[in-house]
């Protein structure tokens, strides 16, 4: 399998090979600068290989009365052209004599305005000629597309051969191998100097990221693509190739930088999400667990659709028109999918509103369970039988939702029925000792708490008991349930109460060969104390905390 990072090397080494030889022109043209056609049709042809004459190529400078200079600026212009690999198509040129921008409504001609605005034609005394500003911008943008002094390799390299073979000259292809070399090289030393400094960067408290290396070493591999792609765009045009091979090279090489660039930034991405998960599971909000990879998945699109885009505006794609056509096209898609989309707008309440978070144990109409995954579409809810439950988000977004994880304190309220036939001094002991229970126990809320004897019932003296638990989970609240209620049992045990249960009771006060009923012995307030204390004691040594 060919290793990524020969990709630049041998997509340059095919574009070199196997793009056409290509000449701007064929027949030779009168320099009667008539037109803008004829301006640029003498400039170009006059300083191809087969048809070199850089003297008539100069003429197309106005006013330059220094033959060497006209000479030079007319060579530097083409090297300029063929360096940002832009095509005259000389077919769209303007042949009207009398042509005029519509822009500036001036004699003028841009034949590059997005690429190249600062070159363009005026007519001078009934003829076509390059611009004085352009004639006076040529040495700054030649130095611009050729720089840190590789203008020079231009008259240099020519000078190896200039023997062609398959449309190129010798000293192409020798400075084709050279700069495959200078790629190689450039490739080992940045693979071995970037990985350390990446490294280093990338160190933080939150993660112990240094101990996996991978997410490291691809931003470093990817690090180098780049500007091992950008080392040969600023390169190539020192090779001189034909314009239709430089031109196809230059925007390969383009469309690399974009590949790279957009891969770049999806590893930088990845690592600052490996951050962002570690300080999210160092917060109490586990939604933001839940949150990342959705985040993740966005910005994943946004950035391969944005390079997309470029690659597009590099292809001349009319990117505004097709923008336009998708715009109507995704509504027409959305009207016909309205029920998606209300679900992705629900998804997004979700995460604004928050109403409950991973984790938490809900209830809401037609389902009871504890929220597993919120996902684009649908929450996930694990039911209490362990089966999976999937609720659309545009219905939770419009429903009443009740949060039990949300709860700061739980509540337990319940009725204890006793018998009739029990003393009111001990019913008072009673209560006073359950809320002495409520007071010893470690996770009840010591305030906000009732306990009174609250309503005759047919059957029973009914008791009100509510208090808060000051617990965080379903099953420390049965547990906490669970010692409330056999302190209850252990205490009316401990006095001699009974619980009531619902029935009917019939009591005959006398009959033959019985004695009467006896009512439940009375006792002191000081021995039903002793008994409420004998049992809180017990009680508090039972549940106190470690």
């Amino acid at each position: 399998m060919m290793h990524r990072s020969q990709s630049p090397i041998l997509l340059l080494l095919f574009l070199c090979l196997c793009a056409p030889l290509w000449s701007q022109t064929e027949n030779a043209p009168s320099p009667t600068l008539e037109t803008p056609y004829n301006c640029m049709h003498v400039h170009l042809y006059y300083l191809q290989t087969n048809t070199y004459q850089p003297e008539i190529a100069g003429q197309t400078f106005y006013q330059i009365a220094d033959s060497v200079e006209r000479r030079q600026k007319a060579i530097k212009l083409k090297q300029i052209l063929d360096g940002n690999g832009l095509y005259v198509h000389l077919n769209l040129l303007p042949q009207q004599a009398d042509y005029i921008d519509s822009l500036t409504n001036k004699p003028y001609y841009t034949p590059f305005p997005d690429e190249l605005p600062q070159v363009y034609l005026e007519r001078i005394d009934e003829r076509w000629y390059y611009s004085r500003e352009t004639a006076q911008l040529i040495p700054e943008l030649h130095k611009k597309i050729y720089p840190f002094g590789t203008d020079i390799l231009l008259n240099l390299l020519p000078k190896l051969g200039q023997q062609h073979i398959m449309g190129l000259a010798i000293w192409q292809y020798i400075g084709i191998l050279i700069l495959l070399l200078l790629s190689w090289i450039a490739h080992k030393l940045l693979s071995r100097i970037l990985y350390p400094i990446i490294r280093r960067l990338a160190r933080s408290r939150y993660t112990e990221l240094m101990e996996d290396k991978a997410p490291i070493y691809k931003i470093a591999r990817v690090f180098s693509m780049l500007l091992i792609s950008l080392l040969i765009r600023l390169l190539i045009p020192i090779l001189q190739l034909p314009i239709g091979l430089a031109e196809f090279s230059i925007t390969g090489i383009r469309i690399m930088i974009t590949c790279f660039t957009v891969l770049l930034v999806l590893r930088i991405l990845d690592l600052v999400m490996i951050y962002a998960s570690s300080y999210a599971q160092s917060t109490e909000h586990k939604m933001d667990e839940q949150l990342l990879p959705i985040v993740r998945r966005m910005l994943y699109i946004i950035f391969i659709i944005g390079g997309i885009i470029q690659i597009l505006r590099l292809l001349d794609v009319n990117v505004t028109a097709l923008v336009a056509g998708i715009s109507i096209g995704g509504l027409a898609l959305a009207l016909a999918a309205q029920d998606t989309v209300k679900n992705l707008l629900g998804s997004a309440m979700i995460f604004i509103d928050k109403p409950f978070q991973i984790g938490d144990f809900i209830e809401g109409s037609g389902f009871v369970g504890t929220v597993k995954e919120v996902g684009f579409r649908t929450t996930r809810i694990t039911a209490t039988d362990t089966s999976i439950i999937s609720v659309p988000n545009g219905s939770i977004a419009n429903m009443s939702i009740k949060n039990l994880g949300m709860r700061v304190y739980r509540v337990f309220s319940t009725e204890l029925g006793i018998t009739y036939n029990t003393p009111p001094e001990r019913i008072e002991a009673f209560v006073s000792g359950l809320k002495r229970m409520i007071l010893s126990h470690p996770k009840t809320l010591k305030r906000d708490y009732y306990v009174y004897l609250n309503s005759m019932q047919a059957s029973s003296l009914n008791i009100f008991f509510r208090v808060m638990l000051e617990v965080d989970g379903y099953a420390t609240e049965l547990k906490v349930k669970e010692d409330l209620i056999l302190g209850m049992l252990r205490l009316a045990s401990e006095m001699d109460i009974s619980y009531a249960f619902p029935s009917s009771s019939v009591y005959i006060e006398e009959f033959p060969g019985k004695l009467p009923n006896k009512s439940v012995r009375a006792e002191s307030a000081e021995e039903l104390e002793r008994k409420v204390s004998n049992f809180l004691d017990q009680f508090t040594e039972r549940h106190r905390e470690a």
